[in-house]
């Protein structure tokens, strides 16, 4: 590839161009503006509290199950007959006569054993809708600050590429004028070529990268972030406090899929008993208020008659065989219970892989960290250095690029290790069952609200 043919490629992108330019003036939004237009858009979470709310009646309709009920019923009907005696008087005949029925029945359940454990399991149903809309709010934390740390290390490596991009196309300039003078060879104007056009190829892959990472944000804001304050460059990593073992401990104890999971032994546990207590009787007071009127019958001494009664009293049930279906319905929720117990301890084990994984990439971060900002200082003594013996002719102008590419690959990995360090410090307070806004309140101390969003 030519470098003029590598130029005119880049008025083919139009997006690279846009993505780079800002507006001095305009405010960055910062890691917790973010999060707050999340907790106001982001669908998910709107899906879960949603969720949550349609929970809460469940406690009502449990309510219900001891409460009495009323029923109104009423018929009428029309009834035309014909008679004929095969014997004797009287004479055969046709009657024609209406029948009317209204009934008020009340029912107050007195002992209904399925109704008290479905009251209970009312209580254990909306207590995990509780769980599971709080896991939603951690999980938007974290999501949102891995896309708000996916948007940085996408512009970064932008602004990397072109820092890079002009030091090659600096590189290039000078051997094409070393070589018209025949102070160097083709061979350097070559290499800086190919690295000018490797570079174009980079930037592309790299604008692409930072669209999609805006369009991450997108999805969960609901608007497309413009300029993102960046993290400080002089950002301190802080060394673990407490070993792997108390976080692991604090994770057994706080996270939120360990304790859904509780909840849904609890529940089956319920229906073990609610499935057994469909063998015992039960007990209701009825009461019921009746008027019925007809005008005749189709006996031949028909009357009329209006008949008004009232009842009260108590009905005992007992079931004796319902074709083994109550026995089955046992049996079932015992075995729904022990799939209970074996989701409670894979919900264990995850969050316990989930903190000690957490917790060692933490760790590697801040190792990362303190090891790349050496790297750095020592990549940037080395292009120094390099850049010295190439004037006095003693390096090539492929040493110069080499140590280049060495350099803006330290910054490129420094910078991604900040943003690890900081994305992990929320993993693992999410695995722990512990993030909150707070915690994204810190990551936000270390962030530049002034800073170039490209």
């Amino acid at each position: 590839m030519t470098l003029k043919f590598a130029v005119s490629l880049l008025f083919l992108l139009p997006t690279l161009a846009s993505s780079n330019i800002t507006l001095a003036d305009e405010k960055a939004q910062s890691l917790i503006d973010i999060y707050h237009q999340a907790l106001a858009h982001d669908p998910t979470l709107a899906s879960a509290l949603s969720a949550n709310k349609a929970a809460q009646e469940i406690i009502e309709q449990g309510k219900a199950l001891y409460r009495p009920t009323v029923n109104f019923s009423a018929d009428a009907s029309t009834t035309q007959s014909h008679i004929r005696y095969l014997s004797g008087t009287p004479p055969p005949g046709s009657t024609n006569f209406e029948n009317l029925k209204a009934t008020i029945e009340a029912r107050q359940p007195i002992y209904r054993k399925q109704n008290l454990v479905e009251m209970d399991q009312a209580a254990t149903q909306v207590s995990l809708a509780d769980k599971q809309y709080h896991l939603s709010q951690q999980e938007l934390i974290l999501r949102t600050t891995q896309a708000y740390f996916e948007v940085l290390i996408a512009q970064d490596k932008i602004a990397l590429i072109n820092a890079q991009k002009a030091a090659i196309l600096s590189q290039l300039d000078q051997a094409k004028a070393t070589f018209e003078v025949g102070t160097a060879t083709i061979t350097d104007v070559n290499e800086a070529q190919a690295r000018y056009d490797l570079i174009i190829a980079q930037e592309i892959a790299a604008v692409n990268e930072f669209e999609i990472a805006k369009r991450s944000v997108e999805a969960i804001t609901g608007e497309l972030p413009t300029k993102l304050a960046t993290v400080k460059p002089d950002i301190q990593v802080t060394q673990l406090s407490q070993n792997m073992q108390n976080w692991q401990q604090v994770g057994l104890q706080n996270n939120l899929n360990i304790q859904i999971q509780q909840d849904a032994l609890k529940l089956a546990e319920q229906e073990v008993e609610r499935a057994n207590a469909g063998h015992l009787p039960t007990l209701d007071a009825v009461a019921s208020v009746g008027d019925s009127y007809s005008n005749g019958s189709p006996s031949v001494f028909s009357t009329g008659n209006d008949l008004k009664s009232a009842t009260i009293g108590l009905q005992l049930q007992i079931p004796l065989y319902a074709g083994g279906a109550i026995t089955s319905k046992a049996r079932q929720a015992v075995l729904n219970k022990q799939k209970a117990l074996d989701d409670v301890d894979i919900a264990r084990r995850n969050t316990d892989l989930e903190t000690q994984r957490a917790y060692l990439n933490l760790g590697t971060t801040i190792a990362q960290v303190k090891a790349l900002e050496q790297a750095l200082t020592s990549s940037q003594s080395q292009l120094d250095s390099t850049k010295l013996g190439y004037e006095v002719g003693v390096r090539t102008s492929v040493d110069v690029l080499n140590a280049q590419q060495q350099l803006f690959s330290a910054k490129r990995d420094l910078l991604q290790a900040r943003y690890n360090y900081l994305v992990n410090i929320i993993r693992l307070k999410a695995a722990s069952g512990l993030v909150a806004e707070a915690d994204l309140q810190d990551i936000n101390q270390q962030l530049v609200s002034s800073g170039n969003a490209n």
